[in-house]
Protein backbone atom coordinates (compact mmCIF):
# COMPACT_ATOMS: atom_id res chain seq x y z
CA UNK A 1 0.00 0.00 0.00
CA UNK A 2 1.31 3.43 -0.92
CA UNK A 3 0.49 6.54 1.09
CA UNK A 4 0.57 10.16 0.07
CA UNK A 5 0.00 12.93 2.61
CA UNK A 6 -1.75 15.96 1.16
CA UNK A 7 -0.93 19.33 2.70
CA UNK A 8 -4.56 20.37 2.65
CA UNK A 9 -5.34 21.01 6.27
CA UNK A 10 -6.86 17.98 7.96
CA UNK A 11 -7.08 15.64 4.99
CA UNK A 12 -4.91 12.60 4.51
CA UNK A 13 -5.41 10.54 1.35
CA UNK A 14 -4.51 6.86 1.24
CA UNK A 15 -4.33 5.44 -2.28
CA UNK A 16 -4.77 1.69 -2.34
CA UNK A 17 -3.00 0.68 -5.51
CA UNK A 18 -4.27 -2.90 -5.46
CA UNK A 19 -7.92 -1.94 -5.72
CA UNK A 20 -7.46 1.52 -7.23
CA UNK A 21 -9.79 2.67 -4.48
CA UNK A 22 -9.28 6.11 -3.01
CA UNK A 23 -10.14 6.78 0.59
CA UNK A 24 -10.01 10.03 2.50
CA UNK A 25 -9.10 10.31 6.14
CA UNK A 26 -9.29 13.07 8.67
CA UNK A 27 -6.16 13.67 10.71
CA UNK A 28 -6.44 15.25 14.16
CA UNK A 29 -3.67 16.44 16.48
CA UNK A 30 -3.87 16.24 20.27
CA UNK A 31 -1.14 17.88 22.35
CA UNK A 32 0.03 18.62 25.86
CA UNK A 33 2.28 21.42 27.13
CA UNK A 34 3.44 22.46 30.59
CA UNK A 35 3.41 26.27 30.38
CA UNK A 36 5.74 26.71 33.38
CA UNK A 37 4.20 29.25 35.70
CA UNK A 38 1.69 31.15 33.60
CA UNK A 39 0.72 33.63 36.33
CA UNK A 40 -0.91 37.02 36.01
CA UNK A 41 0.23 39.95 38.18
CA UNK A 42 -2.74 39.89 40.57
CA UNK A 43 -2.76 38.09 43.93
CA UNK A 44 -5.34 35.30 44.22
CA UNK A 45 -6.65 35.17 47.76
CA UNK A 46 -5.63 32.03 49.61
CA UNK A 47 -2.88 31.14 47.10
CA UNK A 48 0.89 31.34 47.55
CA UNK A 49 1.46 33.24 44.31
CA UNK A 50 3.61 35.98 45.85
CA UNK A 51 6.68 35.05 43.80
CA UNK A 52 4.78 36.11 40.67
CA UNK A 53 3.74 39.58 41.77
CA UNK A 54 5.49 42.86 40.87
CA UNK A 55 7.12 42.98 44.30
CA UNK A 56 7.87 39.22 44.30
CA UNK A 57 11.11 37.32 43.82
CA UNK A 58 10.97 37.34 40.01
CA UNK A 59 9.63 40.91 39.78
CA UNK A 60 6.71 39.75 37.66
CA UNK A 61 5.06 42.63 35.84
CA UNK A 62 2.77 43.40 32.93
CA UNK A 63 5.54 43.50 30.36
CA UNK A 64 6.81 40.05 31.36
CA UNK A 65 3.30 38.64 31.60
CA UNK A 66 2.27 39.72 28.11
CA UNK A 67 5.58 38.51 26.68
CA UNK A 68 4.89 35.15 28.31
CA UNK A 69 1.39 35.03 26.80
CA UNK A 70 2.78 35.78 23.34
CA UNK A 71 5.45 33.10 23.66
CA UNK A 72 3.05 30.46 24.94
CA UNK A 73 0.47 31.19 22.24
CA UNK A 74 3.17 30.94 19.56
CA UNK A 75 4.07 27.41 20.66
CA UNK A 76 0.47 26.30 21.16
CA UNK A 77 -0.51 27.54 17.71
CA UNK A 78 2.36 25.58 16.12
CA UNK A 79 1.67 22.26 17.83
CA UNK A 80 0.43 19.84 15.17
CA UNK A 81 1.40 22.06 12.23
CA UNK A 82 4.21 19.73 11.11
CA UNK A 83 1.50 17.51 9.64
CA UNK A 84 -1.46 19.89 9.69
CA UNK A 85 0.05 23.22 8.61
CA UNK A 86 -3.25 25.03 8.14
CA UNK A 87 -5.02 23.62 11.19
CA UNK A 88 -2.75 22.74 14.10
CA UNK A 89 -4.05 20.86 17.12
CA UNK A 90 -7.70 20.16 17.79
CA UNK A 91 -7.12 19.76 21.53
CA UNK A 92 -4.21 20.69 23.82
CA UNK A 93 -3.99 19.98 27.52
CA UNK A 94 -1.93 22.47 29.54
CA UNK A 95 -0.61 22.66 33.09
CA UNK A 96 0.76 25.36 35.41
CA UNK A 97 -1.87 27.97 34.62
CA UNK A 98 -3.03 30.18 37.47
CA UNK A 99 -6.70 30.79 36.75
CA UNK A 100 -9.38 31.47 34.13
CA UNK A 101 -8.11 35.04 33.70
CA UNK A 102 -4.80 33.88 32.28
CA UNK A 103 -6.58 31.32 30.10
CA UNK A 104 -8.86 34.03 28.69
CA UNK A 105 -5.84 36.24 27.98
CA UNK A 106 -4.06 33.28 26.39
CA UNK A 107 -6.75 32.26 23.90
CA UNK A 108 -7.22 35.93 23.01
CA UNK A 109 -3.66 36.13 21.74
CA UNK A 110 -3.74 36.59 17.94
CA UNK A 111 -2.14 33.23 17.14
CA UNK A 112 -4.96 31.38 18.94
CA UNK A 113 -7.81 33.85 18.53
CA UNK A 114 -7.74 33.58 14.74
CA UNK A 115 -8.60 29.89 15.10
CA UNK A 116 -11.36 30.57 17.60
CA UNK A 117 -9.69 28.49 20.31
CA UNK A 118 -11.58 28.07 23.58
CA UNK A 119 -10.79 26.46 26.91
CA UNK A 120 -12.08 24.46 29.86
CA UNK A 121 -10.67 25.33 33.28
CA UNK A 122 -11.84 24.47 36.80
CA UNK A 123 -10.19 26.16 39.77
CA UNK A 124 -8.34 23.64 41.91
CA UNK A 125 -6.93 23.45 45.45
CA UNK A 126 -3.19 23.68 44.70
CA UNK A 127 -1.50 25.95 47.23
CA UNK A 128 0.60 27.77 44.64
CA UNK A 129 -2.54 28.24 42.59
CA UNK A 130 -1.47 26.34 39.47
CA UNK A 131 -4.09 24.31 37.61
CA UNK A 132 -4.60 22.28 34.47
CA UNK A 133 -6.80 23.35 31.56
CA UNK A 134 -7.87 22.10 28.15
CA UNK A 135 -7.66 24.28 25.04
CA UNK A 136 -9.71 23.18 22.04
CA UNK A 137 -10.76 24.16 18.55
CA UNK A 138 -14.57 24.07 18.43
CA UNK A 139 -14.44 23.16 14.73
CA UNK A 140 -13.28 19.69 15.73
CA UNK A 141 -14.02 19.11 19.43
CA UNK A 142 -17.27 19.76 21.28
CA UNK A 143 -17.06 19.48 25.09
CA UNK A 144 -20.17 18.08 26.73
CA UNK A 145 -19.17 17.45 30.34
CA UNK A 146 -16.26 18.46 32.56
CA UNK A 147 -15.31 17.94 36.18
CA UNK A 148 -12.26 18.08 38.42
CA UNK A 149 -11.62 14.70 40.01
CA UNK A 150 -9.74 15.49 43.24
CA UNK A 151 -6.45 13.92 44.20
CA UNK A 152 -7.27 12.08 47.42
CA UNK A 153 -4.60 12.03 50.10
CA UNK A 154 -4.62 9.50 52.90
CA UNK A 155 -5.98 10.68 56.24
CA UNK A 156 -2.49 11.35 57.64
CA UNK A 157 -1.80 13.69 54.72
CA UNK A 158 -5.20 15.37 54.62
CA UNK A 159 -3.72 18.84 55.17
CA UNK A 160 -1.97 18.65 51.79
CA UNK A 161 -3.46 20.13 48.63
CA UNK A 162 -2.49 19.45 45.03
CA UNK A 163 -3.86 19.42 41.52
CA UNK A 164 -6.84 17.24 40.72
CA UNK A 165 -7.46 15.46 37.42
CA UNK A 166 -9.31 17.69 34.97
CA UNK A 167 -11.70 15.45 33.05
CA UNK A 168 -13.38 16.69 29.89
CA UNK A 169 -15.75 14.56 27.83
CA UNK A 170 -17.19 15.36 24.43
CA UNK A 171 -17.00 14.57 20.75
CA UNK A 172 -13.91 14.70 18.56
CA UNK A 173 -14.58 13.99 14.87
CA UNK A 174 -17.95 12.63 15.96
CA UNK A 175 -16.49 10.07 18.39
CA UNK A 176 -17.03 10.01 22.15
CA UNK A 177 -13.75 10.93 23.81
CA UNK A 178 -12.52 11.70 27.31
CA UNK A 179 -9.44 13.75 28.10
CA UNK A 180 -7.95 13.48 31.60
CA UNK A 181 -5.43 16.29 32.11
CA UNK A 182 -2.95 15.75 34.94
CA UNK A 183 -0.11 17.39 36.82
CA UNK A 184 1.01 14.78 39.31
CA UNK A 185 2.86 15.57 42.58
CA UNK A 186 6.30 17.07 42.03
CA UNK A 187 9.69 15.37 42.37
CA UNK A 188 9.99 17.06 45.75
CA UNK A 189 7.55 14.38 46.93
CA UNK A 190 8.52 10.71 47.09
CA UNK A 191 7.38 8.30 44.38
CA UNK A 192 4.57 7.00 46.58
CA UNK A 193 2.45 10.11 45.99
CA UNK A 194 2.74 9.85 42.22
CA UNK A 195 1.94 6.16 42.45
CA UNK A 196 -1.25 7.11 44.28
CA UNK A 197 -2.03 9.50 41.44
CA UNK A 198 -1.58 6.65 38.98
CA UNK A 199 -3.91 4.42 40.98
CA UNK A 200 -6.58 7.11 41.17
CA UNK A 201 -6.45 7.96 37.47
CA UNK A 202 -6.60 4.26 36.63
CA UNK A 203 -9.71 3.89 38.78
CA UNK A 204 -11.23 6.93 37.05
CA UNK A 205 -10.44 5.45 33.63
CA UNK A 206 -11.94 2.09 34.63
CA UNK A 207 -15.16 3.69 35.87
CA UNK A 208 -15.55 5.64 32.62
CA UNK A 209 -15.00 2.53 30.51
CA UNK A 210 -17.44 0.55 32.66
CA UNK A 211 -20.14 3.13 31.98
CA UNK A 212 -19.17 3.60 28.30
CA UNK A 213 -17.13 0.63 26.97
CA UNK A 214 -16.49 2.29 23.62
CA UNK A 215 -15.17 5.54 25.10
CA UNK A 216 -11.84 6.70 23.71
CA UNK A 217 -9.73 7.94 26.62
CA UNK A 218 -6.52 9.96 26.57
CA UNK A 219 -4.68 10.55 29.85
CA UNK A 220 -2.24 13.41 29.40
CA UNK A 221 -0.07 15.60 31.54
CA UNK A 222 3.15 16.33 33.33
CA UNK A 223 3.41 13.14 35.35
CA UNK A 224 6.72 14.12 37.01
CA UNK A 225 7.81 10.56 36.21
CA UNK A 226 9.12 8.71 33.17
CA UNK A 227 7.08 6.09 31.29
CA UNK A 228 8.90 3.24 33.06
CA UNK A 229 8.44 4.72 36.55
CA UNK A 230 6.20 2.75 38.95
CA UNK A 231 3.47 5.41 38.85
CA UNK A 232 3.08 5.06 35.09
CA UNK A 233 4.02 1.45 34.37
CA UNK A 234 2.44 -0.23 37.41
CA UNK A 235 -0.04 2.08 39.13
CA UNK A 236 -1.57 3.52 35.96
CA UNK A 237 -0.72 0.36 34.03
CA UNK A 238 0.29 2.03 30.75
CA UNK A 239 1.91 -0.63 28.54
CA UNK A 240 5.15 -0.24 26.62
CA UNK A 241 4.19 -2.26 23.53
CA UNK A 242 0.91 -2.19 21.66
CA UNK A 243 0.81 -5.99 21.57
CA UNK A 244 0.68 -6.03 25.39
CA UNK A 245 -2.50 -3.93 25.52
CA UNK A 246 -5.68 -5.84 26.36
CA UNK A 247 -9.22 -4.46 26.40
CA UNK A 248 -9.44 -1.73 29.00
CA UNK A 249 -5.68 -1.23 29.18
CA UNK A 250 -3.66 1.88 28.34
CA UNK A 251 -0.86 2.18 25.80
CA UNK A 252 2.15 4.46 26.35
CA UNK A 253 3.82 5.33 23.02
CA UNK A 254 6.47 7.51 24.74
CA UNK A 255 8.32 4.70 26.50
CA UNK A 256 10.41 3.68 23.49
CA UNK A 257 11.00 7.29 22.43
CA UNK A 258 12.85 7.82 25.70
CA UNK A 259 14.61 4.48 26.10
CA UNK A 260 15.46 3.71 22.46
CA UNK A 261 15.69 7.13 20.84
CA UNK A 262 17.00 9.01 23.87
CA UNK A 263 14.53 11.85 23.40
CA UNK A 264 12.76 13.58 26.26
CA UNK A 265 10.76 16.65 27.21
CA UNK A 266 12.90 18.17 29.96
CA UNK A 267 16.54 17.98 30.93
CA UNK A 268 18.06 17.61 34.39
CA UNK A 269 21.81 17.41 35.01
CA UNK A 270 22.41 16.88 31.31
CA UNK A 271 20.00 13.95 31.06
CA UNK A 272 16.65 13.86 29.31
CA UNK A 273 13.48 12.81 31.11
CA UNK A 274 10.10 12.33 29.48
CA UNK A 275 7.59 13.47 32.07
CA UNK A 276 5.08 14.88 29.55
CA UNK A 277 3.00 12.07 28.12
CA UNK A 278 -0.29 11.26 26.44
CA UNK A 279 -1.39 7.66 26.93
CA UNK A 280 -4.49 6.14 25.38
CA UNK A 281 -7.11 3.47 25.90
CA UNK A 282 -7.23 0.30 23.80
CA UNK A 283 -10.29 1.72 22.03
CA UNK A 284 -7.93 4.04 20.11
CA UNK A 285 -5.68 1.23 18.87
CA UNK A 286 -5.66 -0.96 15.78
CA UNK A 287 -4.42 -3.94 17.80
CA UNK A 288 -5.95 -6.60 15.54
CA UNK A 289 -4.37 -5.23 12.37
CA UNK A 290 -7.69 -4.87 10.54
CA UNK A 291 -6.98 -1.25 9.57
CA UNK A 292 -10.50 -0.31 10.56
CA UNK A 293 -10.46 3.49 10.71
CA UNK A 294 -14.21 3.94 10.84
CA UNK A 295 -13.59 5.43 14.29
CA UNK A 296 -10.63 7.42 15.61
CA UNK A 297 -7.40 5.47 15.81
CA UNK A 298 -3.88 6.29 16.94
CA UNK A 299 -1.53 7.13 14.06
CA UNK A 300 1.71 8.68 15.35
CA UNK A 301 3.26 10.57 18.27
CA UNK A 302 6.09 13.10 18.44
CA UNK A 303 7.88 15.46 20.78
CA UNK A 304 7.30 18.96 19.42
CA UNK A 305 10.59 20.75 18.81
CA UNK A 306 11.61 24.14 17.46
CA UNK A 307 15.06 25.74 17.59
CA UNK A 308 13.68 28.73 19.49
CA UNK A 309 12.68 26.47 22.40
CA UNK A 310 16.33 25.76 23.26
CA UNK A 311 19.24 27.68 24.75
CA UNK A 312 21.74 28.36 21.96
CA UNK A 313 24.75 29.44 24.00
CA UNK A 314 26.30 29.50 27.43
CA UNK A 315 26.48 26.93 30.19
CA UNK A 316 23.03 25.52 29.47
CA UNK A 317 23.34 25.35 25.67
CA UNK A 318 21.01 22.66 24.34
CA UNK A 319 18.68 22.86 27.33
CA UNK A 320 15.16 24.22 27.13
CA UNK A 321 14.88 28.01 27.19
CA UNK A 322 12.92 28.95 30.29
CA UNK A 323 11.20 32.19 31.22
CA UNK A 324 13.72 32.70 34.03
CA UNK A 325 17.03 31.06 34.88
CA UNK A 326 19.28 31.93 37.79
CA UNK A 327 17.08 34.91 38.62
CA UNK A 328 17.48 36.36 35.14
CA UNK A 329 14.49 36.92 32.85
CA UNK A 330 15.25 35.21 29.53
CA UNK A 331 11.95 35.94 27.80
CA UNK A 332 11.87 32.21 27.12
CA UNK A 333 9.18 29.57 26.99
CA UNK A 334 9.14 26.62 29.39
CA UNK A 335 11.40 24.06 31.02
CA UNK A 336 9.30 21.42 29.24
CA UNK A 337 8.78 20.58 25.58
CA UNK A 338 5.28 19.87 24.25
CA UNK A 339 4.15 16.49 23.00
CA UNK A 340 1.68 15.70 20.25
CA UNK A 341 -0.09 12.64 18.93
CA UNK A 342 -2.11 12.22 15.76
CA UNK A 343 -5.38 10.38 15.35
CA UNK A 344 -6.90 9.29 12.06
CA UNK A 345 -10.47 8.52 11.00
CA UNK A 346 -11.97 7.62 7.66
CA UNK A 347 -14.13 10.34 6.17
CA UNK A 348 -17.39 9.04 4.70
Amino acid sequence: MKRWFAGLGMLVIFLLSASAQEKKYGLYAVGFYNLENLFDTIHDEGKNDYEYLPQGAVKWNGMKYFAKLKNMSTVLAEIGTDRLPNVGASVIGVSEVENSRVMTDLVNQPALKERGMRFVHIEGPDRRGVDCALIYNPRFFTPEKSFLQPYIYEEKDSAQRTRGFLTVQGKLAGDDVTFIVCHWPSRAAVSYYRERAGEQVRALKDSILKASPGMKIMVMGDMNDDPFSPSMAKSLGAKREMKEVADGDLYNPWWNILTRQGQGTLMYDGKWNLFDQIVMSSTLLDTDGKRDYSTLKFFKNEIFMRNYLFQTEGRYKGNTKRTHAGGVWLNGYSDHLPVVLYLVKEMK
